[in-house]
């Protein structure tokens, strides 16, 4: 084949785009908010005893809407809305983040819903759009605490 019939071919092809993480587009969102916060981290020895390293402890992040604060994410994972809902959820799948210092995206399964608010129906949650956050490498203190800035967005859905 010729390189300008190969070129034709090639212009001619459709680009493959990024699918969206997970399998978003099959779901009915619920509510997306965006969070500000930290990714704090604790100081422990390795499972052989060998090393020191940080290790997740648990977030603290500001959830917002059209620039109000609407709620927080908290240890457990929970995030708890204004509107007084409450939902807590395990982590079902991780991907990478875009750039190692970004922590993964996640998708987790509600395991528990409480209050009558938005998230009342929730049965997954979803952290997109993650920057920042990660932290790795060794540390000198055992029970040494450390945190670092991170944002992501939070898709709830059904």
């Amino acid at each position: 084949m010729s390189v300008s019939a190969l070129l034709a071919l090639l212009g001619s092809s459709t680009v493959a785009t990024p699918a969206l993480p997970f399998d978003l587009p099959s779901k009915t969102t619920i509510a997306r908010f965006h969070a500000e916060g930290a990714q704090v981290y604790e100081c422990k020895t390795t499972p052989g005893g060998s090393a020191l390293v940080w290790a997740f402890r648990e977030p603290i992040a500001t959830l917002m809407e059209d620039g109000k604060t609407v709620g927080r994410h908290f240890a457990g994972p929970h995030w708890a809305l204004d509107d007084g809902s409450l939902v807590q959820a395990r982590v079902v799948q991780t991907l990478a983040g875009a750039t190692p210092a970004d922590i993964p995206l996640l998708k987790l399964d509600v395991s528990q819903n409480g209050g009558h608010g938005r998230l009342g129906s929730a049965a997954e949650v979803y952290r997109v759009n993650t920057r920042s956050g990660a932290l790795a490498g060794a540390c000198d203190t055992s029970g040494a605490l450390r945190s670092m800035s991170y944002s992501a967005d939070y898709v709830f859905a059904r």
